[in-house]
């Protein structure tokens, strides 16, 4: 199959923004990254909407990504919550397929 992507889009106090994107590295990005499969990781601020966050996750296989037991998402995901309140919510959560060119 390939690389996949997982997209997640948050709606975010803006006064929290920055730490909000800090404390996902700290936490989320750091945990993720030991998984096999995780290849990088990118933050997307939209100029025009300083509430809105969207994380860009690559991953060599679906398989992989979807690897990662419910147990442990959810205990990564109790810890981000702890570190910041309820000043988030996720708005999109989307997977999409890479193709390279020519197909």
């Amino acid at each position: 199959m390939g690389v996949v992507i997982e997209l997640l889009k948050f709606q975010v106090d803006p006064n929290i923004r920055e730490t909000f994107i800090q404390k996902d590295a700290e936490i989320w990005t750091t945990a993720l990254a030991k998984y096999p499969g995780f290849l990088s990781k990118e933050v997307w601020i939209n100029p025009n909407n300083p509430s809105e966050v969207t994380f860009m996750i690559r991953w060599a296989t679906k398989e992989q990504w979807k690897a990662i037991s419910e147990a442990d998402l959810a205990a990564i995901d109790s810890k981000f919550a702890q570190a910041l309140g309820n000043n988030f919510q996720m708005i999109e959560m989307a997977e999409y397929q890479v193709r390279k060119f020519p197909f």
